[in-house]
């Protein structure tokens, strides 16, 4: 597996409904809103991405503001603890959904979270090589299979899994969870929409002169 997202999206109904209507991107309003993001850099021509390409190389930024949903990819949305997202990223004004994405097949790690008006709900964050390294509020439906021990590494042969040191892997849960909060995948075909078909726009970034922060 080679999937690998930095996204956050600000909502305030069902992402997944926006998303399946395959909208396009309001581009003002998503100059407009990296801009506030990130008032430290200063941002090029926007360019045509789709969603399935949405993690960010260097100084990259992807994003799209649609009806009820803005979806945006930085680097510094991959905290190891989603918990400890920086507040200025979770206080977009005026979305009372707020939900982190963050998985790298490099090092099988996969995080998540989800905040309610500001009320953080769930935020998990697992890795092989640290185990479960956050684990806060309640487990939503989708997990509950991998937790339960239904979607074992290496199949229902556990001489197959060559000793992972998890019950499930991590990229797997990661796309479950992308299907679950957002009806697509980036590796898998479980019936929801295909990322490619979902257009952002992709930002070159760089920082001004005088910013020190």
């Amino acid at each position: 597996m080679g999937a690998k997202t930095c996204l956050i999206a600000f909502c305030n109904g069902d992402a997944r409904e926006t998303l399946r209507l395959l909208p396009e991107p309001d581009r003002a309003a998503t100059r407009r809103l990296v801009e506030d993001l990130f008032p430290s850099h200063k941002f090029g021509p926007d360019q045509d991405a789709s969603l399935a390409e949405a993690y960010p190389r260097g100084s990259e930024v992807y994003a799209g503001c649609f009806p009820d949903l803005s979806i945006v990819s930085a680097a510094e949305f991959a905290p190891d603890r989603p918990s400890t997202l920086d507040r200025r990223y979770r206080k977009r004004g005026g979305s009372r959904f707020v939900t982190l994405h963050a998985m790298h097949s490099v090092v099988d790690w996969f995080a998540y979270a989800i905040w309610d008006d500001g009320t953080l709900i769930r935020s998990l964050s697992v890795s092989p090589d640290n185990g479960v390294i956050e684990d806060i509020g309640e487990r939503r439906a989708f997990e509950q299979p991998f937790w339960n021990g239904q979607r074992p590494v290496g199949g229902d042969d556990p001489d197959d899994s060559g000793g992972y040191p998890l019950p499930f892997h991590p990229l797997e849960l990661g796309e479950a969870a992308l299907l679950d909060l957002f009806s697509f995948q980036l590796e898998g075909a479980d019936g929801g929409i295909d990322p490619f078909e979902v257009s952002l726009c992709r930002f070159e970034r760089k920082r001004k002169w005088w910013s020190f922060g």
